[in-house]
């Protein structure tokens, strides 16, 4: 039989010896002990310990694990550091009570365990509420990212509208945007040199800063005038658009003959009646602007032949044409349907003395 490697037997004295075939052994004795179950121990139920994780125990002990293990590296780097001095010292003043290079720091170094253990407790604790505010301030941030990153594009969007408004109302009210030209349009009887010469007192203004009632009060003096819009081109043009009054006829006066309209308002006066204009009888305003509504009805052709117009009321407006005939109008109302049924009269029966639109659907002549 082979030996495995390595295996030594052992020694002669340490061999264990067998007994003896020859040699009379003792006698022994068989004694059978029978247990009955009322003698059986009762079974223990056996309850498996639950261990639960304390994290902040658990960083409490491994900061305080860390802060033991530097104050180790600390004390043994201070012993070195004596045990280094003490040799230099010993060998420099040739002390003779000590052995040379053999130090005592025992004593010195020796610390103050329960003073060592508060500490390191103390310190453990302290390092486990700076994780655990560090941990919270994390979560902190986790959990309002969202609300911060709305909060941050509102404050975006907000001061990006506001630098907008203040570059536009710096320009707006700047010298760049001052009033330097004024364009007049649908004028023809009021001169236009004489609405800028009016309004030149606005010049070099900013246009949002023109004084538009001073506006209005220049140019309602003018009676020519009837209403007007202004709008501003920029960066420094100021239109104004004008409706001139429209004069209906001329009225007879002590001193001549006055142009007005439909309003009553003075356009112009002359000695002599002017010239493609009928002659006004209406002793009211309602009569005046009765007549304003016919008159203005009428055709470019049927205008210029008018002689003129008579009314006392509002219902009973008589036009008098050029030549001779006259014309019942009646009523203001309808004046355009009327003043078509009157043109075609005047073509189908253009001898007729008078004609009668009163009732546009049933007209007559004769």
């Amino acid at each position: 039989m082979k030996r495995p490697q390595g295996f030594e037997p052992p020694p002669a004295s340490k061999r264990p010896t067998q007994p003896r075939a020859d040699t009379p052994q003792p006698p022994t004795t068989s004694r059978t002990t029978t247990t009955t179950d009322a003698a059986l121990p009762a079974p223990v139920e056996v309850v498996m310990p639950v261990i639960l994780f304390d994290r902040e125990a658990a960083e409490a002990a491994a900061a305080a694990e860390a802060a033991e293990a530097e104050r180790r590296a600390a004390r043994k780097k201070r012993g070195s550091r004596s045990a280094k001095g003490a040799s230099t010292a010993a060998s420099v003043g040739g002390s003779s009570d000590a052995p040379s290079g053999s130090t005592d720091t025992s004593a010195a170094n020796a610390p103050d365990e329960p003073a060592r253990s508060a500490w390191a407790t103390a310190a453990g604790i302290r390092a486990a509420k700076r994780d655990r505010k560090r941990y919270e301030r994390a979560e902190v941030r986790r959990f309002t990212a969202a609300s911060r990153r709305r909060r941050r594009t509102w404050l975006i969007s907000g001061g990006a509208l506001l630098a907008m408004v203040l570059v536009v109302a710096g320009t707006a009210f700047s010298p760049m945007m001052a009033l330097r030209v004024v364009t007049v349009e649908g004028a023809e009887r009021v001169a236009p040199t004489q609405i800028v010469t009016a309004l030149s007192d606005q010049l070099g203004t900013p246009l949002p800063l023109i004084d538009l009632a001073a506006v209005r009060e220049k140019l309602s003096g003018m009676t020519l005038i009837q209403s007007y819009s202004t709008e501003s081109h920029p960066p420094d043009t100021l239109v104004i658009r004008i409706v001139e009054r429209d004069p209906i006829g001329a009225r007879a006066t002590d001193a001549g003959f006055d142009l007005v309209d439909s309003a009553g308002v003075v356009i112009s006066s002359s000695p002599e009646r002017p010239a493609g204009y009928p002659l006004l009888d209406t002793p009211t305003p309602t009569a005046l602007a009765a007549a304003g509504e016919v008159v203005r009805a009428l055709p470019a052709e049927l205008r210029a032949s008018l002689d003129s117009v008579t009314a006392g009321t509002r219902d009973d407006v008589t036009l008098q044409l050029a030549g001779g005939p006259s014309v019942v109008w009646g009523s203001a109302d309808d004046s355009v349907i009327k003043a078509t049924v009157l043109a075609r009269l005047l073509a189908v029966a253009p001898g007729a003395a008078n004609y009668d639109v009163s009732s546009p659907s049933s007209p007559v002549y004769s």
